[in-house]
């Protein structure tokens, strides 16, 4: 791990890095997008290159795909693999029952899928992700192109009445095009502050013509993996309730993560 990282870049190397305690021989596992995640492909990469580990990888995205074949990791697709042993992913925010908001780099309809395809979801953060309510993070919901200003509006008129604190959304850009999924979708990030009933709004965001999903994960994550920048790390799962503490200790090697950024 190379030593000038920042301490954000350090906790979810610690994260990652304890996640992969889950991950045995034989295991199909579900691979994540986003920063974090990127961490825990190289750290397998590792494991496979220089322990012998044998998995199969299902990538949430083409970003992650990539990134797993670079690192020697067999991939295969969700239809080729059916179900999955165990998903790790990042997470945009969580609160204390480890419901997350995902969807900041924009995966959220392949990780919702890959997710609810597995024995057990385990996330992995840094400690800033930790919220009391959600909402502070823009909530995303993937629409389809067509019609999507009437989707909008649509999805801002549902969300009254209902128990958050804001209504406004807006089309996600990615310079000055619309951003686009891999699925070839554009997501609304909805500013809504917090979010009172979150499996109330999943469900009713979803009713919307033109919403394909939305970035709110319910009653799907079972572990919490929480990386702080000393090394310390903490596992909290919500099945038995329990919360472990321990450090990971780094030996340095080759340089492994040197190219990993936002």
């Amino acid at each position: 791990m190379s030593s000038d990282l920042s301490p954000i870049d350090r906790a979810k190397f610690f994260a990652a890095r304890r996640a992969t305690d889950y991950v045995e021989n034989g295991m199909r596992v579900g691979l994540g997008t986003g920063s974090t995640a990127a961490w825990l492909v190289k750290c397998l990469g590792e494991m496979v290159r220089d322990d012998g580990l044998n998995i199969v990888g299902v990538p949430t995205s083409l970003q992650t795909a990539t990134l797993a074949r670079d690192v020697g990791i067999t991939i295969l697709s969700l239809d080729e693999a059916r179900w999955l042993d165990l998903t790790i992913d990042g997470a945009d925010e969580y609160d204390g029952n480890l419901n997350l908001i995902k969807g900041g780099g924009g995966a959220l309809l392949q990780e919702k899928i890959v997710a609810t395809a597995s024995e057990r979801m385990i996330v992995i953060a840094d400690a800033s992700k930790q919220v009391d309510t959600l909402g502070a993070f823009p909530l995303p919901v993937e629409v389809i192109p067509f019609g999507w200003q009437t989707t909008k509006t649509l999805v801002e008129e549902m969300l009254i009445g209902l128990d958050v604190m804001g209504r406004q959304s807006t089309l996600r850009m990615n310079g000055s095009q619309p951003f686009v999924t891999d699925e070839g979708n554009y997501i609304l990030d909805l500013n809504l502050r917090r979010i009172g009933n979150a499996q109330q709004l999943s469900l009713v965001l979803n009713q919307a013509p033109g919403v394909v999903e939305n970035g709110l994960f319910v009653d799907i994550c079972d572990a919490v993996v929480i990386g702080y920048s000393n090394g310390k790390v903490e596992v909290r799962d919500i099945n038995d309730g329990t919360t472990e503490t321990g450090h990971i200790e780094i030996v340095e090697k080759d340089n492994l993560f040197s190219d990993i950024s936002e």
